[in-house]
C-alpha cells in the first residue's frame, strides 16, 4: 500500500466526516434516482427546509453534489459518481455482517 501524506489523510478524514451524518446519507439516497429540487428533498427526507439546505450546502461544498438554478428553483444532483460505488461497498459490507450475525443468533 502506498503511503499517504498527512495532508492527504486530513482530506480523506474530512470526506468521511461529511458522510458521517444520517440526513446527508438520506439526501444522497434521494438523489441516486436523479436530480431533485430543495422542496422535493425536504418532502423525501421529512426534514425542515433550513436543515436540508444546510446539509445540501455541506455536500455541495465538498464536491459530492452539484447544483444548478432554474428560475427560482435550485436543483441538486450527484457530482461525484464514485459516491455510488462507496455506498454500495459500505451497504454490501454491512449487509453481509448483519446477515452473518443474524445467522449466529438464529442457531440458538
Amino acid at each position: 500500500m502506498r503511503s499517504i501524506p498527512d495532508e492527504g489523510l486530513e482530506l480523506i478524514a474530512r470526506r468521511f466526516a461529511v458522510l458521517a451524518e444520517p440526513m446527508r446519507l438520506r439526501l444522497l439516497h434521494a438523489l441516486f434516482e436523479g436530480e431533485k429540487n430543495v422542496s422535493q428533498l425536504v418532502e423525501f427526507t421529512g426534514g425542515t427546509q433550513a436543515n436540508v439546505s444546510r446539509h445540501l450546502q455541506t455536500l455541495t461544498g465538498s464536491g459530492i453534489l452539484g447544483r444548478r438554478k432554474e428560475g427560482l428553483l435550485v436543483f441538486y444532483s450527484i457530482a461525484d459518481p464514485s459516491i455510488y460505488h462507496l455506498c454500495d461497498l459500505v451497504c454490501g459490507s454491512l449487509e453481509k455482517q448483519l446477515t452473518k450475525q443474524a445467522g449466529v443468533f438464529s442457531h440458538h
